[in-house]
C-alpha cells in the first residue's frame, strides 16, 4: 500500500470513528449560533496550523461562507502581529491570547481554541482568562484532550494522535458549524 493510500485509510478510519462526536458538534454549533444571535462575539485562537483554523472560522463569519447574510462578530486572536509581539515581549508567549481575552471578552462571548495536543499553554491561559470573564470555551483537540480539556466548557476530541488527521477533522467541524450558521435567518 502506498503512503497516499495509507494516509487515506487513516483519514477514513478517523472519519468513521468521529460519528460518535456528531451530537457534540451539533450542540456546540448551535451554541455558537445562539451566542451570535444574541450579539455576542466569537473569539478563536490556535498556534501554527491551528492558527489557520482559527482565522478560517472567523473570516467565514465576518465575510461569508456560501450565502449572503450580515457579517457576524468574530475575532481570530492570532492575527494581529503588533499585539502578539507586544504581549509576548512584555508578558511572555503564554499570555498572547489571555491578555486579549481580558481586554476584549465579555460575559456571554464564546472562545474556540484549536490545539491538536490540548496542551498549548497560551490556549490554556486564554481559557482560564475566559472563565474569569464569563466567556464560554470550546476546545477542538485530539489525542486524550490534553490539559485544556479539564478546564474547557465543551471539548471536541478528534479520535486520533495524528496531527494531520486532527487538523483535517477540525476543518470538518468548523465547516459543519458554518453550515448551521448559514441555515439561520440573520436579518
Amino acid at each position: 500500500m502506498s503512503k497516499v493510500q495509507q494516509d487515506y485509510q487513516s483519514l477514513k478510519a478517523c472519519v468513521e470513528a468521529m460519528q460518535a462526536l456528531l451530537p457534540q458538534i451539533e450542540a456546540t454549533g448551535q451554541l455558537l449560533v445562539e451566542r451570535l444571535h444574541r450579539g455576542h462575539t466569537l473569539f478563536a485562537c490556535g498556534n501554527g496550523g491551528s492558527a489557520t483554523d482559527s482565522m478560517h472560522l472567523c473570516e467565514e463569519l465576518v465575510g461569508r461562507y456560501r450565502g449572503e447574510r450580515r457579517p457576524l462578530p468574530a475575532v481570530s486572536l492570532n492575527t494581529d502581529t503588533s499585539v502578539l509581539t507586544c504581549i509576548a515581549n512584555d508578558y511572555g508567549y503564554e499570555a498572547i491570547f489571555s491578555r486579549q481575552i481580558e481586554a476584549l471578552g465579555k460575559s456571554g462571548d464564546l472562545l474556540v481554541g484549536f490545539s491538536t495536543s490540548g496542551n498549548s499553554e497560551n490556549i490554556r491561559q486564554a481559557f482560564l482568562s475566559a472563565k474569569n470573564q464569563g466567556v464560554t470555551t470550546v476546545l477542538l483537540t485530539g489525542n486524550d484532550g490534553g490539559s485544556i480539556h479539564a478546564i474547557a466548557d465543551h471539548s471536541i476530541i478528534i479520535p486520533s494522535d495524528n496531527t494531520a488527521r486532527i487538523q483535517e477533522l477540525h476543518t470538518f467541524v468548523l465547516h459543519a458549524w458554518l453550515e448551521l450558521v448559514e441555515n439561520e435567518n440573520w436579518t
